[in-house]
């Protein structure tokens, strides 16, 4: 427990830089900071406050020490690109983090050698290409189809490990594994040709979205009630967005304006990943953290403010509408502080008894 707690507060800071970021990139005048973030929006949310608690994460299963230097060389790596360090700094740090999530599902894949692993390998593989390619002093946003693929294939790898108590067919898993190469062939075209690449990974969500809702066990789980259900109802619009992202990436390739990259991230970033992250987070957080968490309906009041305002975000987005998109943004961030605002408040310290048990 001492080695999370430093990493889960580099996470909570990383995370509200982030947002601050956010807001001041739609166009919000906020007051100024000792250094200049609204650049750093991306890598602070993408590898500062999801690598790192993905890493974390990894890092309680394992109960091995060595794996808390993966969360801890992205969370300080954070932290440098926050303070205003050399860029280099921060990026080294984060890239060697990537590097060792790498080893960590490594170690995992000798334990226990399914799909589900060599999915989420892969995944910490693109941040890891990611990371290079920024560190190397790339556009970021080159680097970024490679951080989305991270944590694509991360939840993707997740939701198959879940997927066993189904039973799937072989030829199901098979055509998983298909849809995967398609994507990752498109990142790797992308090297070469950003276009091209970018289009065929959309090709790529496409598949992986309509994979998703076809065999997902949260098809069976939405029809249960209280948490359950309510994790399934975080999911499947998930999948829809993922779908809607890879329909932009096929459609627009490399994005002629900021506005429409704009649209072609966040339905990725906002409406399928932070679907996950409500979803996941009632089970993720008390893994980490010794508190348990009541569900209450409360819950479905951050995932309908992000989904409807997400929608909107789109659309002003496409019809180049700077003051509608500011205004979506700013709700973007409100859900995800409301949604931490539950947490919370739903949050009960464990009994030393079960945490004993637990940790």
């Amino acid at each position: 427990m001492k080695l999370r707690i430093p990493i889960v507060l580099c996470v909570v800071v990383a995370l509200f830089a982030a947002l601050w970021a956010a807001l001041v990139r739609v166009g919000w005048q906020l007051p100024a900071l000792p250094t200049p973030i609204a650049g750093q929006h991306g890598a602070l949310m993408i590898s500062a406050f999801l690598g790192t608690l993905i890493g974390l994460e990894r890092a309680v299963a394992l109960r091995k020490n060595w794996a808390y230097l993966t969360p801890a060389f992205s969370a300080v790596g954070g932290l440098a690109l926050m303070v205003g360090l050399p860029a280099e700094i921060g990026r080294g740090l984060i890239a060697l983090g990537s590097l060792g999530l790498g080893f960590v599902f490594g170690f995992i894949y000798r334990r226990h050698p399914t799909a589900d692993v060599v999915t989420m390998a892969l995944g910490a593989g693109m941040w890891l290409v990611g990371n290079l390619i920024w560190l190397g002093g790339e556009s970021i946003y080159r680097a970024v189809p490679w951080w989305a693929g991270f944590l694509i294939l991360t939840i993707c790898g997740e939701r198959l490990e879940l997927s066993r108590v189904l039973w799937l067919k072989p030829s199901t898993r098979t055509w998983f594994k298909v849809v995967v190469g398609v994507f990752s062939i498109g990142l790797l075209v992308s090297l070469f040709s950003f276009d091209l690449g970018l289009r065929l990974a959309g090709v790529g969500l496409i598949l992986l979205g309509g994979w998703l809702l076809r065999f997902d066990i949260a098809r069976h789980t939405i029809k249960k009630s209280g948490l359950t259900r309510y994790i399934a109802v975080c999911l499947l619009p998930g999948y829809v967005w993922l779908m809607v992202a890879g329909g932009l990436w096929l459609a627009v390739g490399r994005p002629a304006s900021n506005l429409i990259m704009d649209a072609m991230l966040h339905t990725i970033f906002l409406g399928f990943v932070f679907s996950m992250i409500f979803g996941h987070a009632p089970i993720i957080l008390p893994a980490i953290l010794p508190v348990d968490l009541t569900y209450r309906s409360i819950f479905y009041a951050p995932l309908i403010l992000m989904q409807s305002t997400l929608v909107v975000r789109v659309i002003a987005d496409l019809m180049s509408d700077l003051t509608l998109r500011q205004w979506a943004g700013l709700f973007n961030v409100l859900a995800i502080l409301l949604f931490l605002g539950v947490m919370i408040l739903s949050a009960r310290r464990r009994s030393p008894e079960r945490h004993a048990v637990v940790v």
